[in-house]
């Protein structure tokens, strides 16, 4: 027998140490199983991507969830654009936000909040070694913050301080009650807008740490940036004499070095509606930005892109037959064309129109959801882009297509077995195009029914995307066939398409959403005795109206939803859009009556889970309450469950878990019920 060598010895123990670790992952790849609850919290997000000066780094945002201690965490990460090993930036136990390089690339600077207590701050982290330092260190903290174009200032956005109260005083053994005297007195995740306090600009001369407040007033300011030479700064602004009683907002122009309180404010547009998201030219002559033509129509119009003069002038709107959203304009580094987003039928592309002619072409176009880009000063760009079967991660846009950067997900991708996700288009009630998503349980079998789930968007003027659905794998991995559709309120498909429902809602949303559910059972794929429904927000809304209009459906879910809609008024945050759509309701009281499902809901025979938030201000708890109180009376089969403290959207961990542990159990009661899997067409 022959005796290893004491190196051959230690050479056989790394490679049975590197098998070891290789392992798991090897089985998980060989042997992937479906998709978990638990594994909402294994699948990190990813975002804002953003280049170095010299186009040789992406750093980016990664964040993750902690089912065990209840919180996400957000860290910042960096990649070199060739390719290779990611780097973490930031620390664990704070979560850090906005990367940014300044403009020599000597530093990545970005917003974290260190300790407890702490308000948020800007950090500098010298790229060639050492720890983060604070930029600013205000008692108020900053929301928001960009680089100069020489790197000698930074550009802050600050909300006023709060009032102190006098520390010589006893501390109230009670909280003061909540004064208000504004129209729109209330928002989610806020709760009563009290007080006076408003967000306005700043510049921080960073070598002399001093500050500069450059505008002031009973207003508040937003999505500000520079003028290339430095000298200008634009901002967004609704200066009209009462701004809550409109959706105005407009491009202003103040100067870098302003100091009389903002008086020298100069106006750059005058559209009635929304304007925001202002981009200057390379040479400083234009503005991008996106509008709003037509605010009467509130969230049913669509957002256009616009170029102006920068020194005042006529706008030109340069997607007027586009008839398709837009967002986050950016001029290309030669000025003669801007790169925006931009959403068409369900999918989220990255578009380039140029200037002059108005020509679009689509550097990344297809079956994608572009959430987010970043381009270098010599043209180049990365994305962060989704599909179907991956959550968001960055890519190059590269002439030959997309080239895939971070992997962020790849590990816990990698041990899954995803849904087959079916892209199609049929013809509604009344020939309307419509499109959908079908996903098809792991293992389908063809020629077998499966018991199936309509799943509704929120919005209404939302969509479902070629983007990574969580909760649409989840159900398939638990047998279902998943439809998730496209109704008219949707926003991919042009302003006609999402005015449809205009004061008109739960009609041709409502057959559209049928007409989804009936292609799914004319393909073979649903099975008609074994049929659930359910959504959250408009979601939960557009529920309740298919639950007051037919009996198909074994078991729902209406989260967030709304029911009697005079009873909102004054109660959530949509005073305007309300008054907008339907009218006032003493005025217009038989629209609100008329579109109130609360008003059939002796109809409802289908057994309804109801959920909400107890402090939801979008669509509060009392809707959820009224339908609760009403299917109980008449004795039908429902329940109620309200997560503690929270708003529209359910941000606790646990109760995340809870909310889709909840969702699977009702619907394997009542939908999938005792009995096949999948059972022989017919």
């Amino acid at each position: 027998m022959t005796v290893p060598s004491p190196a051959h010895m230690r050479t056989a123990r790394s490679l049975l140490v590197f098998v070891a670790l290789l392992t798991p992952a090897i089985v998980a790849a060989q042997n992937p199983r479906t998709i978990g609850i638990d594994d909402l919290f294994a699948i990190r997000s990813v975002g804002d991507p953003r280049l170095s000066p010299d186009a040789q780094w992406v750093a980016y945002t990664v964040t993750t969830t902690s089912l065990k201690d209840e919180k996400t965490e957000t860290r910042i990460w960096m990649i070199p654009t060739a390719g290779g090993e990611a780097m973490p930036m930031t620390a664990t136990g704070y979560s850090a936000s906005r990367p940014r390089f300044s403009p020599d690339g000597k530093y990545l600077t970005f917003l974290a909040a260190k300790g407890d207590n702490a308000k948020t701050q800007v950090w500098a982290l010298n790229r060639q070694g050492g720890e983060a330092q604070p930029l600013t260190e205000l008692d108020q903290g900053v929301s928001t913050y960009d680089w100069s174009p020489d790197g000698s200032r930074l550009l802050l956005t600050i909300r006023d301080p709060e009032e102190k109260e006098d520390s010589t005083k006893p501390k109230p053994k009670t909280e003061k009650p909540w004064v208000i005297d504004r129209l729109q007195f209330k928002r989610d995740g806020t709760g009563y807008l009290t007080g006076n306090r408003h967000t306005h600009l700043y510049v921080l001369d960073v070598k002399a740490k001093a500050l500069t407040q450059i505008t002031s007033g009973e207003y508040d300011e937003s999505a500000a940036v520079w003028s290339p030479d430095g000298k200008l700064v634009a901002f967004v602004s609704n200066r009209t004499a009462d701004p809550d009683a409109n959706a105005n907002s407009d491009i202003w122009i103040v100067a870098a070095d302003n100091t009389d309180r903002g008086q020298t404010l100069r106006q750059v547009t005058t559209n009635p509606g929304t304007d925001d998201a202002p981009a200057f030219s390379p040479d400083g002559k234009q503005i991008a930005y996106v509008t709003d033509v037509q605010p009467d129509l509130i969230w049913y119009a669509t957002a256009h892109l616009a170029v102006i003069p920068a020194s005042g002038g006529d706008p030109r709107l340069l997607t007027r037959a586009l008839d398709r959203n837009v967002s986050s304009p950016a001029f290309t580094p030669d000025g003669r064309a801007l790169m925006f987003r931009l959403e068409d039928s369900a999918e989220d592309h990255l578009a380039r129109i140029d200037v002059a002619s108005g020509r679009i072409t689509r550097p990344v176009a297809g079956f994608v959801a572009v959430r987010a880009f970043a381009q270098g000063t010599g043209g180049q760009i990365v994305a962060l882009t989704a599909r179907l079967d991956l959550p968001g991660e960055v890519f190059v846009v590269e002439p030959g297509g997309l080239r895939q950067l971070t992997t962020v997900n790849t590990d816990a991708l990698s041990a899954l077995r995803l849904a087959d996700v079916k892209n199609v288009q049929f013809k509604s009630k009344d020939v309307t195009e419509v499109e959908a998503f079908l996903y098809l349980p792991p293992g389908y079998q063809a020629g077998l029914r499966y018991p199936t789930l309509l799943r509704i968007h929120g919005g209404p003027v939302s969509q479902f995307s070629h983007a990574f659905n969580f909760e649409a794998q989840l159900f398939a991995a638990n047998g279902y066939v998943v439809v998730t559709a496209n109704p008219r309120g949707s926003s991919g498909y042009g302003q006609a398409f999402s005015h449809a429902i205009w004061a008109d809602w739960g009609n041709k949303d409502f057959d559209d959403v049928m007409a989804a559910v009936d292609y799914a059972i004319a393909q073979g794929y649903a099975d008609p005795e074994r049929l659930g429904v359910g959504g959250w927000s408009y979601g939960g809304i557009l529920t309740n109206y298919v639950l007051t209009k037919t009996d198909r459906f074994k078991g729902a879910v209406t989260g967030a939803s709304e029911v009697l809609y005079a009873a909102n008024y004054g109660h959530d945050h949509y005073q305007l859009q309300w008054e907008k759509e339907l009218g006032l309701p003493w005025e217009q009281r038989q629209t609100w009556e008329r579109l109130s499902p609360f008003n059939a809901v002796t109809k409802i025979v289908t057994p309804t889970l109801i959920m909400g938030g107890e402090k939801d201000w979008n669509v509060p708890i009392l809707n959820s309450e009224q339908l609760y109180q009403a299917m109980k009376r008449l004795g039908r089969e429902t329940q109620l469950v309200v997560y503690p403290g929270q708003s529209h959207s359910i941000r606790t961990p646990s109760y995340q878990k809870d909310r889709l542990e909840r969702y699977l159990a009702w619907y394997d009661k009542h939908v999938k019920r005792p009995g096949p899997a999948a059972s022989e067409g017919r």
